[in-house]
C-alpha cells in the first residue's frame, strides 16, 4: 500500500459516522440510550464497521448520550478511557461488594477506568453529552454487565431487530 492508500484509509471524518444507537445490549434499555460513532475499531459494541479505521492496539469512539440517559454498570478485560468533549457526565466506579465512588465530569475532563473494575456514567446534564471513548486493545470484547439479568442478554445487540 502505498502512503497515499495508507493515509486515506487512516483518516475517519466525523461526517462519514454512522450514530449506532443499538451498539450495546443495554442501549436498548430507557435510561441506557446512547449512539455510539465507530473510529477505530468496533470498540465493546463487538460490531464491524467497514467505514472504521482498522484498530490494532486499542478502539476509539465517539458517544453520544441523551441527558438522563448513560449505560449500565460493566466491566472489560482491558482499561477503559471516557474523555467528555461536551456535557455534565456522572461517572462512577464500584467494588462489586456494595461500595461504590461517583464523580461528575465536564468538558475536557478525564477517567480511565482499570480492566475489570465495575464502573458506568449518566448525563446529568440539560442538555446532550459527547465522550470519547477509547478501550485498551484492538478487539476488547464485548463488556460484562454487573446485572445477571442484563447480562444473559449482552449479545442480543448483535442478532437482527428485523427493522
Amino acid at each position: 500500500m502505498d502512503i497515499q492508500e495508507l493515509l486515506q484509509r487512516r483518516v475517519a471524518r466525523f461526517v462519514d459516522r454512522v450514530a449506532d444507537w443499538d451498539a450495546f445490549a443495554d442501549a436498548r434499555i430507557e435510561g441506557f440510550r446512547r449512539a455510539q460513532h465507530r473510529y477505530i475499531g468496533a470498540g465493546a459494541s463487538g460490531k464491524g464497521d467497514a467505514r472504521a479505521i482498522p484498530a490494532e492496539r486499542f478502539t476509539l469512539s465517539i458517544m453520544y448520550v441523551p441527558p438522563g440517559q448513560g449505560n449500565a454498570a460493566h466491566t472489560h478485560p482491558v482499561e477503559e478511557a471516557f474523555f467528555i468533549l461536551e456535557g455534565k457526565v456522572k461517572v462512577f466506579l464500584e467494588d462489586g461488594k456494595g461500595g461504590r465512588a461517583e464523580t461528575v465530569l465536564g468538558k475536557w475532563d478525564c477517567i480511565s477506568c482499570p480492566a475489570d473494575v465495575i464502573h458506568g456514567f449518566e448525563n446529568v446534564g440539560i442538555e446532550g453529552a459527547y465522550l470519547q471513548v477509547m478501550l485498551g486493545a484492538g478487539q476488547p470484547g464485548l463488556m460484562s454487565y454487573a446485572d445477571p439479568e442484563l447480562a444473559k442478554q449482552r449479545d442480543a445487540h448483535l442478532k437482527p431487530t428485523g427493522v
